[in-house]
């Protein structure tokens, strides 16, 4: 069986290792294989390094080497080079690279700046934390670069004439903790951007496809509107099953709800399936929202739909494909 996931950071990466665990842990799937598409769109620049916060998560996170506390970053890490950038008055600060970190955004800029492409880049670095051994490919949704920022208001101005500005997504998120009130997100380079090679072909090849519980707009959301990755979703025979990212309204983690206030969205499970509605066929919830109602078909997990452990998301997983095999038939 071959599995394409569309996937965020911490959320995506967590799920698919619960995949990827479930399926070596039943000899009928051992030999399945999966397609992680990568959200880009939050890839930022500093310090001249090319960072790729979502490609860095999956790559730790299934590749053993994640601080699992913090869910990012590398497990073990120092931080002696922020603190001497700190210390020359190098901004910003708010986002911290730890000194193993900066060994991979060192290269891929490296490789970036060799001409080299993204998909390259992320196919060396999923080389060099087995990956491939795993039977995991990584994707980038693309290779152009694409970013994005998000529009708040700018100081005190009131009314329909007021200032705005734009922050990288990355400041609102990690800097401010998405306390800002979001106006209106902007994804730069998105409507020019194509899929990465392999993206469409593994959503059209795929047996199953799954989404992850990952933040519906500024993950999956920015993946879905790569040109034709919505249209790829729509016409493949493949089950999509979603996993809801919400438990009665509440994000599992992070700040999902800001988002989808900001698009006017309610935060509910149903409302999220709303947003993949043209293409999804089963969608899995929490218990406590089991009364969802969806164009596809919804099953309540068994229990607190809760990534807490592998072996947790490991039966998430399962009963996924399980929901994948009951709208095939």
């Amino acid at each position: 069986m071959h599995i394409t996931a569309l996937a965020g950071g911490v959320g995506g990466a967590r799920f698919i290792r619960g995949l990827r665990h479930h399926l070596d842990t039943t000899p009928a799937l051992a030999d399945s294989t999966v397609t992680v598409i990568a959200n880009t769109g939050d890839d930022i620049t500093l310090f001249g390094l090319r960072v790729s916060p979502d490609v860095d998560t999956l790559l730790y996170t299934l590749g053993g080497g994640i601080h699992e506390g913090q869910g990012w970053g590398r497990a073990d890490e120092s931080h002696r080079v922020q603190g001497e950038l700190a210390a020359y008055g190098a901004l910003p600060q708010w986002f911290a690279l730890g000194d193993l970190d900066v060994g991979t955004h060192i290269v891929r800029s490296q490789w970036l700046g060799q001409g080299v492409s993204l998909s390259e880049v992320t196919a060396r670095l999923a080389a060099r934390w087995g990956l491939p051994e795993r039977r995991i490919t990584l994707l980038p949704m693309s290779d152009m670069p694409v970013e994005t920022h998000v529009v708040v208001a700018d100081g005190d101005g009131e009314g329909d004439g007021a200032a705005e500005r734009a922050i990288h997504f990355q400041e609102w998120w990690v800097r401010h903790q998405a306390s800002i009130p979001a106006q209106r997100f902007v994804v730069a380079g998105l409507d020019r951007a194509t899929a990465a090679p392999g993206v469409l072909d593994a959503i059209r090849s795929a047996d199953v496809v799954l989404l992850p519980p990952s933040n519906p707009v500024v993950s999956i959301g920015i993946i879905l509107g790569v040109p034709g990755v919505r249209d790829a979703l729509r016409g493949t025979t493949a089950p999509v099953v979603g996993i809801s990212p919400l438990i009665s309204g509440r994000p599992i983690r992070g700040h999902a709800d800001a988002c989808l206030s900001t698009i006017g969205i309610d935060s509910t499970a149903q409302a999220v399936a709303g947003l993949y509605e043209d293409f999804l066929d089963g969608w899995l919830v929490d218990p406590a929202d089991a009364t969802t109602r969806a164009r596809a078909r919804v099953e309540a997990f068994d229990g607190p739909l809760l990534m807490t452990d592998v072996e947790a998301t490991a039966r998430i997983a399962a009963h996924a494909l399980r929901l994948a095999d009951a709208v095939r038939a």
